[in-house]
C-alpha cells in the first residue's frame, strides 16, 4: 500500500484516507485500515503530517459510521440482504450473524472496540442502527472509538515503522476476543454493583 501512496501528493493522501476509511465505515468492504497504515508509514518518513492523517482517519471513520447507523436504522434487514448479495465473502449471512450476535450482546462496547476488528469496523454502524441502539450511546462509542483507533494506529506505525503492520494485524485478529473479555468484565462489575446497591437498600430499610 505504501508503494502506491508514495507517488501521491500529500493532499491526495489525506483525501484518500478520508474517502476509503469513510466509505468502509458506512458498510462497504474497503481496506480502510490498510490505507491508514500506509499513510502513517509515509508520516513516519516525513512525507505527510501524522496529526493530519490521524484527524482525517478519525473524522471519516466517525462520520462514515454515523451514515451507516442512519442507513441501518431506516432500511435494516433489507440493507444487509442487499449487501450480502453484493459482497458474500465479506458480508455473507455467517459474517452478519456473528457481528449481529456481538452487537446484541455487547452493545456500545462492540461499537467502541469494533473499530479495531475488520468485520465490526464495516458493520458496526448499520448494525447499531438496525438494532435500535439509542443514538447518544452510539455516538459516544463511535466517536471515542474512531479517535482512539486513528490516533493509536498512526502513533504505533510512526513509532515502529514497517514492523507495525504485522503487530496491528495481530491486534485485529484478536480483537473479537478483546471485545468479549472487556464486555464480560463490564457485565460482572455492573451486576456486582447492582447487587450491592440492592443489599444496601434492604439493609437501610430494615
Amino acid at each position: 500500500m505504501i508503494e502506491w501512496l508514495q507517488g501521491l501528493p500529500p493532499l491526495v493522501v489525506y483525501v484518500t484516507v478520508l474517502l476509503v476509511v469513510g466509505v468502509e465505515s458506512v458498510g462497504v468492504p474497503l481496506p480502510g485500515e490498510t490505507v491508514l497504515i500506509g499513510a502513517a508509514l509515509l508520516a513516519g518518513q516525513g512525507v505527510v503530517s501524522p496529526v493530519t492523517v490521524a484527524v482525517c482517519a478519525a473524522l471519516s471513520a466517525a462520520v462514515g459510521d454515523t451514515v451507516g447507523y442512519l442507513l441501518g436504522r431506516r432500511y435494516g434487514d433489507r440493507l444487509f440482504a442487499w449487501a450480502g448479495r453484493r459482497s458474500p465473502k465479506h458480508l455473507g449471512p455467517d459474517k452478519l450473524a456473528a457481528a449481529q450476535a456481538l452487537m446484541e450482546k455487547h452493545g456500545t462496547w462492540a461499537v467502541f472496540l469494533g473499530r479495531f476488528v475488520a468485520l465490526l469496523r464495516i458493520m458496526a454502524g448499520p448494525l447499531a442502527g438496525s438494532l435500535g441502539m439509542p443514538y447518544r450511546r452510539f455516538a459516544v462509542a463511535n466517536w471515542s472509538g474512531a479517535v482512539l483507533w486513528a490516533g493509536a494506529t498512526t502513533a504505533v506505525v510512526v513509532a515502529l515503522g514497517a514492523a507495525a503492520e504485522e503487530l496491528l494485524g495481530r491486534i485485529s485478529t484478536g480483537g473479537l476476543v478483546a471485545i468479549a473479555a472487556v464486555a464480560v468484565v463490564a457485565v460482572v462489575v455492573l451486576r456486582v454493583r447492582v447487587r450491592r446497591r440492592r443489599l444496601q437498600r434492604q439493609s437501610d430499610g430494615g
